[in-house]
């Protein structure tokens, strides 16, 4: 999974005096008490407003400041902002007394050279571009003339990663002086709901910052806004300094009533998986720890203490050793150990006893990690369902044994084989970083930089937690055939609890009219395949919605992830293939305005208005794409036998049909809400199914009784040693005591040996035991405000012919042939219904001719099954009473 960073945006503003040898230093030039309130230096910002758009996780920011010079000569005026390290710039602009000049995204060295050109004619240029490997910073400055206003509009956008169950945006803002008009306005469009959305500020009170501060969520949309006055941006209340310094902070989740979402417009789609109540995996962890000589003193004690929490958070499932290497590699255990409290114990032991020496040996660390790991798995040392991951922590460069970067990675490379990632954690500057994260990227994992600050442990630990619970290994995601281009990436070697996997692509031709999106991994207990399917209609009222913030974001969304990636596989790229990955993102980058590790923008003020069009021509990248219409998905769903001959449901209505007879039997069983009943018991396969009654929520006005139906269902496999618990809310799935939970929302397949269930969104659920034994649950929904009914659950037998001949229960002893006869047909008590006389079991009983339902294609109308009905709660036909199936538990 791509490691997270989260959106940081630092404003300054510098009026620079670089001339006369001030230094430009951004928070010196505007923070004097001397200046009048309000100006720096004889410039005044009047007005800074961030204002920011985020659409399905996709943020659109703009971020609008104004000055004026208000000295009697020209000033130069800088505008530096530190970005979020996976944004992308898309657009600058300049506008200086009402004149506008735009920012044009070119190739970086054309940018540079335009940029040179410029500044040798004597024009006054600012260049906007990358800064190192992380994007992290962007200048402006301008020479303002006296009495002049200068506006700078700087847009960016990325994609907001899910981090530990939120999405966080954090923005630093440090304007250093006091601003007239001040403002943060973010609005957030999420058609999966939103689930909470907060905001906060580290450098205000709280009191300060109820009045400033206003936030709201609603459904779809939500809305944050950090308004200050002037009074409340001092430092004191007689200060003309602002306290504006410090984290702007603003976090929100969506609602997860199904594991993914897929979204179409304009002929592009997103899909966002991130499923919840899934039991976690079991991991086998080799933590291979940099003990040279350079982590002394207090890195080596902040890696201590760090390892020491994450002992506290490790699973009993989980296993781990320990691998130091300096000139040499040591280790704690000759293999892999669970990680048992005894063991636990030891373990930490062990790291507080870890002392620094000698040099750094990070090829033979490695890969005696990777050996470690790859033995537990061959001798099976441990689970089978569990996975592996290998963590890596430096300070430095590899200064012993294979020291050469590219050796030691191919190394690496090739002896992990591409069977579970590696997490590169580089401590402090001095270090090869690009190394670490290209050899952590092309072994399907992350790097990350820990820096050196009293919050280096926390650091250590928190990154340790974004891997800590894995839900799924071996995810993919599938779509239509030959129905997608430009796919971003769609197989992932982990899911982590608190991520979100995003993938996106564009549809093939107008007239798709099905869509269906798979996504398989496999999890603690279980493999598992989830569905997702796009509505038209639902699509179609989104859209009209989603005008409300911008209409284009999925096209846009899908470019940014493109690049993102063809960035990081260019990392690893040698010849020809960097080359063409090089191109295409270089393509992608200017197409949609995009400013990437390729590409600059330049802005220029010309001397006279011949040269603007030369020097500040606009791209035709902002030309519409031909609209495509939205796609539509159906899932085709579990069509069962045309001839179950066992199933219960209604009031609870047990329907036997006998096929030999072409004919059916069958009764009610009467009694109070919360009573369990068993329906099924094979004593030879370890089969069990039983239902709890549940009442409607009063008696009907046109009926004394209250009616009863089935609202739970519980069915387990002790041979197996699975369970699951059926309600018409949700769906919880125990192996081997391992839960997992379901909504009826979902659309998902669990398989492993000798069982398969599948979920069929608001429908259906199958779960089959094999080759011969498969039920059907069918959910009856009513209108959630009925006055009386409630939902309730149907239970279905379609096949049994593997039960066993010992098989009981109020359906299951009826799975074995018997026999009936009926005679006498004859007028009943209702002209519609005639009476007659069974004989069945040595019985002679008085049965009614009726009808049931049979709801498998159709939970809501269903088909019409002719029976004979037998009273007094199936009196003669079940063997024994109906009170000899109770039972006291659900399982």
């Amino acid at each position: 999974m791509a490691s997270a960073w989260w959106p940081c945006l630092i404003l300054a503003l510098l009026s620079g005096l670089a001339a006369s040898g001030f230094p430009r230093d951004p928070f010196l030039l505007l923070g004097k008490r001397s200046l009048p309130e309000g100006v720096a230096n004889g410039v005044e910002v009047y007005s800074t407003k961030i204002n920011s758009k985020v659409t399905s996780r996709f943020a659109h920011n703009v971020v609008t400041t104004r000055a004026v010079n208000r000295a009697d000569t020209a000033k130069e005026v800088s505008f530096d902002v530190e970005l979020p390290k996976t944004a992308f710039i898309t657009n600058f602009t300049l506008t200086i007394d009402g004149v506008t000049y735009p920012g044009n995204v070119k190739e970086k060295e054309v940018a540079k050279k335009q940029y040179e050109k410029a500044v040798s004619q004597g024009k006054t240029a600012g260049l906007v571009k990358a800064s190192g490997r992380k994007l992290e910073k962007f200048t402006v400055s301008v020479n303002v003339a006296a009495g002049s206003k200068v506006t700078f509009e700087l847009t960016y956008e990325e994609l907001l990663k899910r981090h530990k169950g939120k999405y966080e945006m954090y923005l630093k803002v440090q304007p250093k002086q006091l601003i007239k008009h001040f403002e943060i306005d973010v609005d957030i469009f999420e058609p999966q709901g939103i689930s909470m959305l907060d905001a906060e500020a580290s450098f205000i009170t709280n009191d300060l910052l109820g009045s400033a501060l206003t936030k709201s969520f609603s459904g779809k949309k939500g809305h944050v806004s950090f308004k200050p006055s002037l009074d409340q941006q001092r430092s004191c209340p007689t200060c003309t300094d602002s306290l504006l310094n410090g984290d702007f902070t603003i976090t929100y989740d969506v609602n997860r009533e199904s594991p993914g979402n897929v979204q179409i417009v304009n002929g592009y789609f997103v899909h966002f998986f991130a499923p919840k109540g899934l039991p976690v995996v079991p991991k086998n962890v080799a933590f291979v720890i940099d003990i040279s000589g350079s982590m002394a003193g207090r890195k080596l004690e902040q890696t201590k203490e760090a390892l020491l929490r994450i002992l506290e958070d490790m699973k009993e499932e989980d296993y781990l050793n320990f691998i130091l290497f300096s000139g040499d590699v040591s280790t704690w255990k000759e293999h892999l150990v669970q990680a048992t409290p005894e063991n636990l114990q030891e373990a930490k032991t062990f790291v507080k006893s870890m002392e620094d020496k000698g040099m750094t040996n990070i090829n033979d660390g490695l890969l005696r990690g990777i050996s470690m790991l790859n033995k537990a798995r061959e001798e099976h040392r441990v689970p089978e369902r569990s996975t592996s991951i290998v963590i890596m922590l430096t300070d430095g460069d590899a200064n012993v044994g294979e020291s050469r970067p590219e050796k030691i990675q191919e190394n690496v490379r090739n002896a992990i084989g591409g069977k579970f990632p590696l997490y590169n954690l580089g401590f402090g500057n001095n270090l090869n970083y690009n190394f670490l994260e290209n050899m952590a990227l092309e072994n399907h994992g992350f790097a990350r930089r820990i820096y050196e600050d009293s919050d280096a442990d926390l650091q250590l630990q928190g990154f340790y937690e974004e891997v800590a619970n894995p839900l799924l290994t071996g995810v993919e995601m599938e779509y239509p055939e030959n129905a997608i281009l430009g796919l971003t990436q769609n197989t992932y070697q982990h899911f982590y609890d608190g991520s979100e996997i995003v993938v996106a692509g564009r549809l093939v031709g107008e007239d798709v009219n099905s869509f269906k999106a798979d996504v398989k991994g496999h999890g603690a207990a279980n493999d598992l395949t989830f569905t997702e399917e796009v509505d038209m209609k639902e699509m179609e009222k989104a859209l009209q919605e989603r005008d409300y913030i911008f209409g284009n974001y999925i096209e846009r969304l899908w470019a940014y992830l493109t690049i993102e990636q063809l960035l990081e596989k260019r990392k690893n790229a040698h010849g020809e293939e960097k080359e063409n990955l090089t191109a295409q993102a270089l393509d992608l980058s200017l197409k949609y305005h995009f400013v990437t590790p390729l590409t600059s923008m330049v802005v220029t003020k010309p001397e006279d208005n011949e040269d603007e069009r030369a020097i500040a021509d606009k791209p035709g990248e902002d030309a519409e794409a031909t609209p495509v219409s939205p796609a539509m998905s159906y899932l085709t769903s579990y069509q069962p036998p045309q001839n179950p001959y066992y199933y219960v449901d209604g009031d609870p209505h047990f329907i036997i049909q006998v096929p030999e007879k072409d004919d059916a039997l069958c009764f009610n069983i009467n009694e109070a809400p919360g009573t369990i009943l068993r329906l099924i018991q094979d004593p030879v396969t370890g089969l069990t199914v039983n239902g709890q009654i549940v009442g409607d929520k009063r008696s009907s006005p046109d009926s004394k009784t209250r009616k009863t139906y089935f609202g739970k269902l519980g069915i387990a496999n002790a041979q197996m040693d699975f369970q699951v618990e059926v309600t018409t809310e949700k769906i919880t799935l125990w192996n081997r005591a391992v839960p997992s939970t379901f909504s009826w929302l979902d659309t998902v397949t669990v398989t492993q040996d000798g069982l398969s269930m599948m979920i069929n969104r608001k429908k259906n659920m199958v779960v089959s035991f094999g080759d011969g034994v498969t039920f059907v649950v069918v959910l009856h929904q009513v209108w959630k405000k009925h006055p009386v009914h409630r939902d309730f659950l149907g239970f279905y037998v379609v096949d049994s012919h593997r039960m066993s001949a010992q098989t009981h229960g109020l359906l299951g002893q009826f799975f074995q042939p018997f026999d009936f006869k009926v005679s006498d047909i004859r007028p009943g008590s209702d002209p519609t219904k005639p009476d007659a006389t069974l004989v069945v079991k040595n019985h002679q009983l008085t049965v009614t001719r009726g009808s049931q339902k049979d709801y498998r294609k159709d939970a809501s109308i269903g088909t019409k099954v002719v029976c004979w009905f037998v009273h007094n709660n199936g009196e003669g036909l079940i063997d024994g009473v109906h009170t000899d199936y109770i039972v006291p538990n659900l399982f």
